[in-house]
């Protein structure tokens, strides 16, 4: 099976639901909104719309749920929500882990998220530490080079080039929860772990070069980066 995979030399990270619980928050915080228009915001509309840059997702969230608000009525109604859950994110399992590991041994890791700059700032205030790691952070919702917001490849185009190194985009591993981030790492030509929410339809998870259950069930030499030492 790991004939599969080709070795790499860098590797773009995706933040939410990916490294951070935030995608259960805003799937709560969406449905203080929607709940008021007598809708329900389900796994169904959050498969559609994970990894969409801002106003994309809003305008998605209200096409789908024919809400009678426009994307910047839905911003200001969310916003308050966003300040109390996000706030409070925390790290998924086995990510810090990987994270410091490919740090120690020198691979180049990046972060490729949707999230604008101050989403990012909200969400990562008590996580400092641990994403300064990266040698540098892309937030698509307010990066001006990046055009087209997932599923296009756009931002994992750009993450990339901004590594000293400019890697082909062969040599790049993205790590993904979303259909719409695996999609646009596969058009970046890069290799994509998919470690999915539990509830994601199987289908929605065949186009990622591997799926895991878990971040801590990733074996790094597979790729071959340097293996955990233990």
């Amino acid at each position: 099976m790991a004939t599969n995979f080709k070795p790499v030399t860098h590797c773009l990270f995706d933040m939410d639901g990916l490294l951070i619980d935030t995608e259960t928050r805003y799937t709560v915080a969406f449905n203080r909104v929607v709940n008021k228009y007598g809708k329900e915001f389900t796994w169904e509309h959050k498969a559609a719309t994970m990894g969409l840059q801002t106003n994309d997702n809003f305008s998605k969230i209200i096409e789908m749920l024919d809400l009678p608000i426009t994307p910047e009525e839905f911003i200001q109604q969310v916003l308050p929500h966003y300040e109390e859950l996000f706030s409070k994110s925390e790290m998924l399992p086995g990510t810090e882990k990987l994270l410091r590991h490919l740090h120690k041994h020198n691979i180049p890791i990046a972060l490729a998220t949707s999230s604008s700059k101050a989403s990012y700032e909200l969400k990562t205030q008590n996580l400092k530490p641990i994403f300064e790691l990266f040698h540098h952070r892309v937030c698509g919702s307010s990066d001006d080079e990046v055009k087209n917001g997932k599923p296009a490849p756009d931002i994992f185009l750009v993450c990339a080039s901004r590594f000293p190194d400019k890697p082909d985009p062969a040599k790049c591993l993205v790590f993904e929860d979303s259909p719409n981030g695996v999609q646009g790492a596969v058009s970046a030509g890069m290799q994509v772990v998919m470690v999915p929410d539990p509830n994601l339809p199987k289908n929605l998870t065949e186009k990622a070069t591997l799926v895991l259950n878990s971040m801590e069930d990733f074996k790094p030499e597979v790729f071959g980066l340097p293996a955990f030492d233990d």
